[in-house]
């Protein structure tokens, strides 16, 4: 009966049932959920920029032009029409590289399109929204959504999904002048608490966000805003849960600077700024969200715009979530949030699991680290150093080993990009070969990696933000199309999934590898010899959970070949190549020397140890 249902749901969704018979069986759902999180492979993809598996929602059922329906595939701004039939319709594609675990972005009801008049865009990429309890229109319906979770399960592929809790969609503005653009006012000149002008007292008794109880907050039934907040008529309903309507659940400070009190208390860039410290938020976002899982059965939550938001929240929310998917049978729920940092240190981030109560957060330490020894020439101790930092997550090294780890992404720009922006008049070949090399880091070294979708096809951008967000189906946007992709001839004016692209085989390579050998999954790191004065060698040892068995792993970060020497295990005497350029036998008792091309590497296991 369950295949039978199975074949229903893909057929509806654009999978032939013959393409589906031919498959093996689908691995049990609740042995997938076993898994732990640094057993996945993660594909992350934007619904709208995937594929269109039905045009008739490209406008998401709203009449009107493109500022009130938000479509225009033509401007990189809008929505291009990628939605949830499309993106169950590849899976097919998406499991060829072997990848265990679907992220996306946000699909949640968003308002179309926002913006100052002249400068508007849409809400495509998910982060605007209106209704926390719908699938957006424009990607599909909910049942459509259940059809993805069980389409992907069967094929023993977890779903997680990319949730907002920092804001909704900007529908607030303020009396003092509409909508954008506000200086931030501080709680200092503006506390919540204080005397009116004719001197009677405003919210007495209310001892501000120190005291996050109920009790406390009940006091503040009149909140002196900082500034006084408005709703359009149109607008005073649109939000869902009711609840969220009500502009006493907001910051109303104006925007944020990113630094200091407006971080987490100022708007960001315009959107409203949800009152997280407010017990109607914390139990309102609980409920959304645990709805989620109890309707759908997700595997796990990103958590966007992370901290921006107050740790008191995430010490409620974090724990909430975790005993609520506990109770559907998803014992390795997997929560990260979303961190934004362009340091290799990761004192930083750390800070987010220590007091916070993150479970992991997305390692961005990990993805400049690797950006700066790949990319920007620099020492490989770059790396070691970032590694070496493991220790301040909560749960120190183990825990880290469960951290998604990321070249490139959809805010910040692709890897490529990156890369071609560090290095210009790189040729189209050693862009390639330096990519090659990020992509063995980040499928053999700690962590759970995730491929930001087009990047196994080459994909090169012009830069972060909506120049990062190119289409995988055929493309209507000049400006995608005229980017030059490597590994390939072909634009983004052409639909890219080639299965053949070197880059889309090299990860099905390295998935397969992953697969097969626990240590590259869940086994300690060791750092082994590195080059300090400048690009070269850096080679670390993982080793397999159960069996103790070593695993040697290699890098050659500089533009010319290297023969150079690398620790080894001192009982080990000869290795089983696994992937890239590796020499059969070790040289001496602790030592192995390496003969590594420009950008190569070796992945290899210990096959014989001595006696």
């Amino acid at each position: 009966m369950k295949r039978i249902l199975a074949l229903c749901l893909m057929a509806a969704c654009g999978v032939s049932s013959a393409a589906w018979a031919m498959r093996e069986a689908p691995e049990d759902v609740t042995q997938m959920r076993e898994r732990p999180p640094e057993d996945e492979v993660v594909y992350f993809v934007l619904p709208d920029r995937f594929e269109n598996g039905d045009a008739a929602n490209d406008r998401g059922g709203i009449d009107g032009d493109r500022l009130t329906h938000g479509y225009d595939p033509t401007h990189k701004g809008f929505y291009h029409g990628g939605d949830l039939k499309g993106l169950t319709a590849k899976l097919d594609y998406i499991e060829g590289m072997g990848v265990t675990a679907i992220w996306f972005a946000p699909i949640f009801k968003n308002k179309p399109v926002q913006g100052p008049e002249g400068n508007e865009s849409a809400g495509y990429h998910g982060y605007w929204v209106t209704d926390f309890t719908s699938i957006d229109p424009h990607f599909g319906t909910n049942d459509e959504f259940k059809a993805f979770v069980e389409a992907a399960h069967l094929r023993g592929m977890k779903v997680y999904m990319d949730i907002i809790t920092n804001h909704t969609a900007d529908v607030i503005g303020y009396e003092e002048g509409g909508q954008f653009d506000y200086a931030y006012r501080s709680l200092s000149d503006y506390p919540y608490s204080r005397r009116a002008s004719d001197g009677a007292a405003i919210n007495e008794g209310f001892m501000g966000d120190d005291l996050l109880t109920a009790e406390n907050f009940a006091k503040l039934t009149s909140p002196d805003y900082a500034y006084t907040p408005t709703v359009p008529d149109a607008e005073k309903g649109i939000k869902v849960p009711a609840w969220l309507n009500d502009p006493a659940f907001y910051h109303n400070r104006g925007s944020t600077t990113f630094s200091g009190e407006s971080s987490r208390y100022g708007d960001f860039a315009g959107l409203d700024d949800l009152y997280t410290e407010h017990p109607r938020v914390v139990d309102g976002m609980i409920d959304i969200y645990a709805s989620w899982i109890t309707r759908f059965g997700i595997d796990g939550f990103r958590i966007d715009t992370a901290k921006h938001v107050n740790p008191e929240f995430w010490q409620a929310f974090v724990p909430a979530m975790l005993e609520t998917a506990k109770s559907e049978g998803i014992p390795n729920f997997h929560i990260f949030g979303e961190v934004y940092s362009d340091s290799p240190n990761s004192g930083f981030l750390a800070q987010f699991t220590r007091r916070d109560g993150f479970p992991a957060i997305l390692d961005f330490a990990f993805q400049a680290a690797v950006r700066d020894v790949v990319g920007n020439n620099q020492s490989p101790a770059v790396l070691v150093d970032m590694f070496a930092g493991d220790v301040n997550y909560e749960g120190g090294e183990e825990a880290a080993r469960t951290m998604p780890t990321f070249l490139g992404n959809h805010d910040m720009g692709r890897f490529t990009t990156l890369v071609k922006a560090d290095n210009p008049g790189i040729s189209q070949d050693e862009l390639l070969a330096r990519t090659n090399l990020a992509h063995a880091m980040l499928m053999t070294l700690r962590g759970s990696p995730v491929i930001y979708s087009g990047s196994e096809q080459g994909f090169v951008g012009d830069g972060n933000d909506q120049a990062a967000r190119e289409d995988m189906f055929p493309s209507l946007t000049d400006s995608y199309n005229d980017n030059d992709l490597i590994g390939t001839d072909a634009t983004t004016a052409t639909a890219n999934f080639d299965v053949e692209h070197p880059i889309y085989k090299l990860i099905g390579e390295f998935s397969a590898i992953r697969s097969k050998h626990a240590a590259l999954r869940s086994g300690k790191q060791v750092a082994r010899t590195y080059n300090d004065a400048g690009p070269g060698l850096v080679s670390f040892s993982r080793f397999d959970p159960e069996t103790g068995a070593e695993y040697l792993l290699a890098f050659n970060s500089s533009v010319e070949p290297i023969s150079a020497t690398s620790v080894i295990g001192y009982d080990a005497r000869q290795i089983e190549r696994l992937s890239g350029d590796c020499p059969p036998e070790v040289t001496a008792p602790g030592a192995i020397n390496l003969q590594l091309p420009a950008f190569g590497w070796c992945v290899a296991r210990v096959s014989e140890t001595a006696k």
